[in-house]
Order: structure tokens, then C-alpha cells, then sequence
């Protein structure tokens, strides 16, 4: 592979982030660091929640004049756990230092006199509760207050009974100072009951569709605390569950959802029912998360799941309130799900640009992998995924940087996900298909690793592209070897006899898929091997450009090993066709792969005719 920047790693993702913080600008000059409480006595303060809707919830303090003098200010001060936080208050201005949160009393509501008392309120994100709170400096029950110590987390609830529209879900209790009052039970991070046991029946479920369940305690004062750890639940009947792999007789297609495409690119959840990919499809992969400090972390936070979508955009045709707990792309994939339950999503971390923070994280593989679990089965989201995917690019090798990593980090990192993740997630990898000798599948250990993965994204595209300016012209994913070709073990055929060769397992093998052409300017010759004076012109960058673009700017006019070429004007192009995409997939069938992914969505037309063409060849 070389190390030329492929499409999904363009700086479209660069410039989204720019945007984004700008929009948060704001937030930060609210959330500065507050200056140190005085202490004082004779008052309290005291917590309610006031609301809840799964993940997040409404919240109001009180505070009390308890003494004989007059109060002239107070403070309060209290720590969240990670992951909880205001996103919006009233009287009072609230300031954090990380999960550290001080509101002080506004203008006209400072002075209480004895026995006053004023409140002021927020809503807030995530599951947790306050805790450690001071007022003033001081202890905020004055001494009588009880219940300032929010519940601890139920112990992970436990599936039995499942039938086709019901399962029973029973729980650990969870420990308060005060005692347990009732439990929430969240399914899909939405509230469905409150119980006053550890035990709870779901009913009215619909059959052969897959659910996602936590349980969270109240106690006697009101506060509700992290709701504790998820288990997944698939109902019975509703025809053949597609269960978490390939599996035998039926095949993967997979497509990459990229955060950032939402932008520029204007290409939304939507877009895959309004063209037809949704039915057609397996699996999605949604790239990025990044991989910072040894852990998993959010890629574009607002893209994620905090941008809003109106009725026109949202994949139900309901638009998105202020105050629903997740918006964005998460929440669309969730309602994607509701309407095409075959459909798995997996949450991809890494990628071309974001690779850097692997060599770190293999460093504690089992840090690592409960970092990325703890993101990925988040609460607010866990129902939307069903599985991660790692796209380290490229262990022990160079790509946008060099890893030294060694030939067991890979394996390593793969074996501690699995165990993290466990037997009901899936766990999948993009992969290097540079299978030239001493080359990056012979960098790692993949054969070792492929006991732990489902399958791996095989990326047998990008093998030749305009970062050689000058050409030859090539073809830029060729299935197979041809005479005159560049560089010796850069086609899909090599790559996958040589993954096979390590003892990787043809059914852990997808097929991958480029929607888009890489192509070069001042040519002359028609047939692949020409000179070229330096990239063609694209849309987003130059060298590259969608399908959905080329099939009418640069019709294909030849094939070569497989891929299709087209030369119009001075410009030549390689890219896959329908045809080519058919003749791909029937080859990937002959090695009994386990099917196939593309990168990705928003390169296809608005029809999609390439997600078709892998769906029908597949068959």
C-alpha cells in the first residue's frame, strides 16, 4: 500500500473540526474555572432531580438559610463522574474545572435571610449524580441534611425468559448511605419502568429484534446514580437472526459512514434509505473515533451527537427538540435500526489520519479495550453499536507515521478486545493489502490475531494513485497482477492469498471496495503505463474524485486486471464500475471470502448502484 493519504483520511475531517470550535467557543468562555469558595456555616443545600430521560435529566439545588444572621452569597460546589455535566443552567452562574462543578448565586438572588432559601436549576448529560458537595466551603447538609451520597451502580442486569415479545431482567442492588428507594430500568437508554425490586419483565417487544438494557437506582433523597453496565437482548422469532459474524451462507456488505461527511459532503443517514443501500446492506462502519492518550475517544462530538436534525433530514421525518438526550448521527443510526433491524452498526476508531495513537495505547492492551468499551457501551448510545472496528494503519510498519509497535501488538490489542467485548460483539479490523515480500502483512502477526476478530477489512484499493506524480498510470485497487504492473503483491488477489497463506480463514476475509477513482492529469496514452505531469483535478482533492462524479465527467472506456480506466482529455482515471463490481464480487465468492466493504457511502450515486452491484453479486 503506499503511503499516500487514501480518500476517507482527506482533510474534510480537518476542516469540520475547525467548525466545531468554533461552535463551542461559547460553552468554554461558560464552563472557566471558578474561583475558591469561602467557607461559612449554618445553611444547606440540597439536590433534587426534577426530571429524567434516560441519559440525561433536569436538576435543581436549594439552598437554605438554617442560621440567625443573613447570608450576603453562596457558592456550591460538587464533583460529577466522568462522563456527566451541565449543558445548561438558571440562577446561578455554573463554571467546572473537568468534573469538578461551582455555581455561585447571581446578582438578586445572593442575600437570604434567616430561614430563606432559593434554588436555582440545569439540565444536564450522562448518567451520573452529584457528589462531595460543599456550600461555602462547608458541609452541605449543616448537619441534618441526609442523602447527599448518590446511589452506587445496580450490578449489570441479566437476561432469562426471552421470548418473541418479552424477557425477564434481574439485578444486583445497588448500596446508598440512605437506602434504595427504586430503580429506572433503561432499555435502549430510554426509561421504561420504575420498580422498587431488582427484578423487571419487559413485554410488548417485537419479535427477532435486538434490544439494549440498563438499570439505574434512586434513594431515599431523590438522587439517581450511574446506571450500571448493559446487556444486549434479541427477542425470538422474526425469521433468521444474522447473527454477530458472516456466518455460513450468507455474506458480509459493509459500508463505511464517515462523521465528517455530514458537512461539505451533505451526505446524511437519510441518504442510505432514500437511495435503496439501507435494504441491501449488512453492516455499517462509522468512522472515526480517534485513539488519544492509550484510549478511545469521541471523534467529532457534535457531528456524533449533538447536532439536530430536522424533520426533512432525520431518517423518520421527525426533527430533533433542544432537550432530547442524543441527537446527531448516533441518534439516526439508532432510528436507521428501528426500521431495518437486519442492519449492525460498529464504531470504527483510528483511520489514516487518527492512527498515531495506537503505538501508545498496545502499551496496556487491557486498558486500552476497556477504554473503548466504556465508549462504546456508553449508556446514551450502547444500543446504536454492536461491536467495534480497528483501523490501525499500520501496526509495526509506516503510514502517515512509523510504528514500532513489534508483530504481536497487533494480536494483542485484538486479543484484549475480544476479551473485553466478549463473545456477543463484534470485533473487526481494517487491514494492510500490501502483500509484497517483507511488506506490511508481513509486518504483524494477523494469522495470530485471527482468533480473536470476526473478519478483517481487507483494503485492496489505493495500491497506486497521483502521489506519483508523474505516473505510470495504474490502476488503483487491480483484483489481479498484470503485465507492467508498478509494484510487485499490490493487487487483491496477492493480498488475500497471502492472508490466507498466515492462517487467516477465508470466511474472516472481506473483499474492500473503493467508491471513488484516483486519476492523474497530462496523459496521452490511453492504456494504463502512461506519463502523466501531475494529479487530475477533483472536487475535495486532487487525485480523486467519487464514482457518482466520474461515471458522467469520465465515462470508462477500458479494464484492466479487473478495474475499470477511462481517458478523457489529458485526464486518466481508474476506478470500479457496476461491471467491475460484479466481476469482484464473483471472484470473492469463488475464494469463499466472507463478503465484502466499501469506503464509502456518500462516493455512490443517489440510486446506489454500486451498494447494489455488491449486494447482488454477493448473492
Amino acid at each position: 500500500m503506499s503511503t499516500q493519504a487514501p480518500p476517507r483520511r482527506t482533510g474534510v475531517r480537518a476542516r469540520a473540526t475547525a467548525g466545531l470550535t468554533a461552535l463551542l467557543l461559547p460553552l468554554a468562555a461558560m464552563v472557566g474555572l471558578a474561583s475558591p469558595a469561602q467557607a461559612a456555616s449554618s445553611a444547606t443545600a440540597t439536590y433534587t432531580k426534577t426530571s429524567d430521560w434516560g441519559s440525561g435529566f433536569g436538576g435543581s439545588w436549594t439552598v437554605k438559610n438554617t442560621g440567625t444572621t443573613a447570608l450576603s452569597s453562596w457558592t456550591v460546589e460538587w464533583d460529577f463522574p466522568a462522563g456527566t455535566k451541565v449543558t445548561s443552567a438558571w440562577d446561578a452562574t455554573v463554571t467546572n474545572n473537568g468534573d469538578h462543578w461551582t455555581a455561585k448565586n447571581v446578582g438578586w438572588n445572593g442575600t437570604l435571610a434567616p430561614g430563606a432559601s432559593v434554588s436555582f436549576g440545569f439540565n444536564g448529560s450522562g448518567p451520573g449524580s452529584p457528589a462531595n458537595c460543599k456550600l461555602n466551603g462547608g458541609s452541605c447538609d449543616g448537619g441534618s441534611v441526609p442523602g447527599d451520597d448518590a446511589p452506587s451502580a445496580p450490578g449489570a442486569p441479566v437476561a432469562s425468559g426471552i421470548t418473541d415479545t418479552s424477557v425477564k431482567l434481574t439485578w444486583s442492588a445497588a448500596t446508598d448511605d440512605k437506602g434504595i428507594k427504586n430503580y429506572d430500568v433503561l432499555r435502549d437508554g430510554a426509561k421504561v419502568a420504575t420498580v422498587t425490586g431488582t427484578t423487571y419483565t419487559d413485554t410488548a417487544l417485537t419479535a427477532g429484534t435486538d434490544y439494549s438494557y440498563s438499570v439505574q437506582a434512586r434513594d431515599t433523597a431523590d438522587q439517581t446514580g450511574p446506571a450500571s453496565a448493559s446487556v444486549k437482548v434479541r427477542t425470538t422469532g422474526g425469521g433468521t437472526d444474522p447473527g454477530p459474524g458472516p456466518g455460513p451462507g450468507s455474506k458480509v456488505n459493509l459500508g463505511y459512514f464517515t462523521n465528517w461527511g455530514v458537512y461539505g459532503r451533505n451526505y446524511h443517514v437519510k441518504n442510505l434509505v432514500t437511495s435503496g443501500s439501507a435494504q441491501k446492506i449488512t453492516h455499517i462502519n462509522y468512522a472515526f473515533g480517534n485513539v488519544q492518550n492509550g484510549k478511545c475517544t469521541i471523534g467529532d462530538a457534535f457531528a456524533d451527537y449533538d447536532k439536530a436534525y430536522t424533520a426533512d433530514q432525520s431518517v423518520d421525518g421527525k426533527a430533533d427538540t433542544w432537550d432530547q438526550p442524543l441527537r446527531g448521527n448516533f441518534n439516526q443510526l439508532r432510528k436507521l435500526k428501528a426500521q431495518y433491524p437486519h442492519i449492525k452498526v460498529l464504531w470504527s476508531f483510528g483511520g489514516w489520519t487518527w492512527s498515531g495513537g495506537f503505538g501508545q495505547a498496545v502499551q496496556n492492551p487491557a486498558a486500552f479495550a476497556q477504554s473503548c468499551y466504556d465508549l462504546v457501551e456508553d449508556p446514551r448510545w450502547a444500543d446504536v453499536f454492536d461491536g467495534i472496528d480497528l483501523d490501525w494503519e499500520y501496526p509495526n510498519a509506516c503510514g502517515l507515521s512509523c510504528d514500532t509497535s513489534g508483530p504481536a501488538a497487533f494480536t494483542n490489542m485484538m486479543k484484549a478486545m475480544r476479551a473485553k467485548f466478549g463473545a456477543n460483539n463484534l470485533v473487526t479490523a481494517a487491514v494492510t493489502a500490501d502483500a509484497s515480500p517483507g511488506g506490511k502483512i508481513d509486518a504483524a502477526d494477523y494469522g495470530g490475531a485471527a482468533q480473536y476478530i470476526d473478519w478483517y477489512n481487507v483494503m485492496t484499493y489505493d495500491f497506486f494513485g497521483a502521489w506519483a506524480a508523474k505516473g505510470p498510470t495504474a490502476p488503483h485497487s487491480p483484483l489481479t497482477s498484470y503485465p507492467g504492473i508498478p509494484q510487485a503483491g499490490f493487487n487483491s488477489a496477492e493480498a488475500i492469498a497471502k492472508f490466507k497463506a498466515k492462517g487467516v480463514p477465508s470466511a474472516k476475509l472481506l473483499l474492500g471496495i473503493g467508491f471513488y477513482g484516483r486519476g492523474w492529469t497530462g496523459v496521452t496514452q490511453k492504456e494504463p503505463g502512461g506519463t502523466a505531469t501531475g494529479p487530475a483535478q477533483g472536487t475535495y482533492e486532487q487525485g480523486i474524485e467519487d464514482y457518482k462524479v466520474l461515471k458522467n465527467s469520465c465515462p470508462a472506456n477500458g479494464t484492466v486486471a479487473g478495474t475499470a480506466y477511462a481517458h478523457c482529455g489529458t485526464n486518466w482515471w481508474s476506478y470500479d464500475t457496476p461491471a467491475t463490481v460484479t466481476s469482484k464480487m464473483g471472484w470473492a465468492k469463488s475464494q469463499g471470502l466472507g463478503g465484502a466493504f466499501f469506503w464509502e457511502f456518500s462516493g455512490d450515486t443517489a440510486n446506489g448502484e454500486l451498494v447494489g452491484a455488491i449486494s447482488n453479486g454477493l448473492k
